[in-house]
């Protein structure tokens, strides 16, 4: 699935005088956001999106502070408040060929291994213990914790899972 921009977070609010902005990354990995130099700063619409360049960012505790080309006062960086922080695609980190971005599961078919369609993926949730699946169809949602031992495959376009007995049945939504 073709994508051309990731949405990273949110900018909460301004922080201090200088220009800097206080952002919320969904991720939960504030860290991340060290590794980035350009972003793209608005709404859900491409063309609403205003390129920025990153001049600092510093974690502070589960936030990130920027210092953005062209945002020099809290007057600027107050205009920024309430919008989407998004990257292009094309910038995230290269992946081992076990790993993935969230990003890239959304919408695809999950099955089991034995052919049963579960639906498609609708959300990822980070539980602190390990992330869960959410699958979404066959008028049911399904919760499912992306365990190397639940997940066989991972392609363009589905999911395969192996899945212990019930599994399924006890967490039908």
């Amino acid at each position: 699935m073709a994508r051309d921009f990731v949405l990273l977070g949110k900018i909460t609010r301004p922080h201090g005088i200088r220009g800097e902005v206080k952002m919320h990354p969904y991720s939960g990995q504030p860290e991340n956001m060290l590794q980035y130099r350009v972003v793209f700063i608005g709404t859900g619409k491409a063309e609403e999106r205003q390129r920025f360049e990153i001049r600092r960012a510093r974690v502070q505790g589960n936030t990130v502070l920027l210092k953005l080309t062209g945002c020099d006062d809290r007057n600027r960086a107050e205009t920024l408040a309430d919008r989407e922080v998004w990257l292009d695609y094309r910038d995230l980190p290269e992946l081992e060929d076990d790993e993935f971005y969230w990003a890239d599961l959304h919408g695809k078919g999950v099955r089991t291994r034995e052919g049963r369609e579960l639906g498609r993926v609708t959300g990822l949730l980070d539980t602190g213990a390990h992330t869960v699946l959410s699958v979404t169809g066959t008028g049911h949602e399904y919760l499912v914790p992306v365990r190397d031992e639940f997940v066989v495959l991972i392609d363009e376009h589905e999911v395969i899972l192996d899945l212990p007995p019930g599994l399924l049945e006890i967490n039908r939504g």
